[in-house]
């Protein structure tokens, strides 16, 4: 898949753990782990929000696009 998720990255630079970073957007331990690991198809984008407000990042800076090779 051409966009990437950078999740984790920024939950390590910023030292905020999986439960905490759940606990302060509101959504499930589950569905931040499928956010975080890429297991996802889609995103909200009030649950993006709510990631870029506690992590202090834009959402560039979770996203990444790739272009596939062709």
């Amino acid at each position: 898949m051409p966009i990437i998720l950078r999740l984790d990255r920024v939950m390590a630079d910023r030292k905020i753990s999986l439960n905490q970073l759940a606990k302060e957007v509101g959504i499930s331990n589950v569905n931040l782990s499928n956010i975080k690991t890429g297991k996802i198809s889609a995103i909200r984008f009030s649950t993006l929000e709510a990631i870029c407000r506690v992590l202090d990042c834009q959402p560039g800076d979770i996203l990444e696009y790739r272009p596939e090779d062709t």
